[in-house]
Parts: structure tokens; sequence; C-alpha cells
């Protein structure tokens, strides 16, 4: 496992290298979307719309914030269940989407398109939403403001740290950290 520092402007040269396992913090523009948001994302894709922010090169975190508290840019800011966006996420990533951030699994097809797109998929921090939100220094609410704490929000982020769950190559974490697991408990 490797520190990185994944800084904008985001390429798919900065993420190729990256491995299953590496901690990642990033800092510059990240933008919240949930499952109401990625839903209308592609519902506009499909009308021929443009989306509310470009889709590639970026970087979508899969939170549902808290309200700010006074002074603050964001509430709590904890990644949500990934799964959730499993049904749009291929459609996104063939757009140049270069990486998610949520939590727990994804779909063998989200894993699929990950590798053919030359994204990531990373986890980041479930439980430590306050610690989350410390690394949010902006919070811009851009589009579907009706959804509430689903809208879609542009952040400008500073060393958010996040984990690499599946990588260009396809590596999965959840199933390499498993395996490695189990092997230890037959040392």
């Amino acid at each position: 496992m490797t520190e990185r520092y994944l800084r904008e402007p985001f390429t798919g040269d900065k993420v190729k290298d990256f491995r299953a396992g590496d901690r990642v913090y990033i800092t510059g523009t990240v933008y919240t979307a949930r499952d109401a948001a990625h839903k209308r994302i592609t519902e506009m894709i499909a009308r021929e719309e443009k989306p509310p922010f470009e889709i590639e090169n970026s970087i979508i975190y899969y939170v549902g914030p808290t309200p700010a508290r006074p002074g603050r840019p964001i509430g709590s800011a904890g990644p949500t269940t990934s799964y959730r966006m499993d049904a749009y996420a291929p459609e996104l990533l063939d757009r140049g989407q270069l990486m998610m951030i949520g939590k727990g699994l994804r779909s063998e097809e989200v894993r699929e398109s990950t590798v053919k797109n030359g994204a990531v998929y990373c986890c980041a921090i479930g439980g430590a939403a306050a610690l989350m939100a410390r690394c949010i220094k902006e919070a811009e609410v851009i589009a579907f403001e009706d959804l509430g704490a689903e809208a879609v929000r542009k952040l400008q982020v500073e060393n958010l740290p996040v984990t690499v769950v599946i990588d260009t190559q396809g590596n999965n974490l959840y199933e390499t950290g498993r395996e490695e697991y189990l092997r230890s408990l037959k040392d």
C-alpha cells in the first residue's frame, strides 16, 4: 500500500498507477451525488441535455451531508452505500468519470466498467463523517436543490482521505483483503 496525493486537474494519467489498498488524499473539486441525482443526471444525458457538471475526469462522492453548522461549509459528510449507484455508474464511467467515492461492494458490471474506462472506485471512512467534513473547505449546491441533502454539490476539498478499492487493473480490495486475511489465519 502506498500513500498518494491527487490534486486538480484530475486526469486518467494520475490514477492509472493507483492500486487497490492505496491511501489517497484528494485536493480539488469533488461533486456529490446519490441515487436520485444519478438518476436525473443519466436521464439528462439520455435527452442529450448538458449535465450539471462536466462528467469527464470528475470525482463523485456518494454523500448526502447534514446541514452545515454556523461558520462551516457543510455538516457531517460520511459516505453512503455505493451499490445504489450501480445502475448508473457504467454510463458515467463511459463518459469519462474518473473516480467514485462511497462505501461497500460494487457489482461486477461496475468493476468491469471501471477497468474499461481507466477509473477507480474508492471508499471513504465510514463512521467518521465529521472527519470527512473537516476536509471540505467549500460547498455549493449546483443542481437539484429540491432533493435536499441529496442535491448535487460542488465541493472544494483538501486532503480528503480515501482508500482505493477497485483499481484500473480490476483488483478489488474487498476480495484481495479477504483472501489475505484468510491466509493469515492459516499461518
